[in-house]
């Protein structure tokens, strides 16, 4: 899937990486897609959650040796 901006949050304990995914859509436009990398467990139903409750798609999400790859699309 092709993303408008990659935020590389490996390394990252929550709640760092909603915090910087937060500031990384920000500064996307509406329609685009952001890429977020996580190796934090808890980003799985962090990200999904946040996406939920403030209206950005969880297009896709996966896990492959320990990272979390999330794409979501700014509302």
């Amino acid at each position: 899937m092709n993303a408008d901006k990659v935020l590389d949050a490996k390394g990252l304990a929550c709640p760092m990486p909603i915090v910087r995914t937060k500031k990384a859509i920000e500064e996307l436009q509406t329609g685009q897609i952001l890429e977020v990398q996580s190796t934090d467990k808890g980003s799985k139903n962090d990200l999904t959650g946040w996406a939920n409750s403030t209206g950005h798609q969880l297009l896709e999400s996966k896990e492959e040796n320990g990272i979390y790859t999330f794409w979501i699309k700014k509302k």
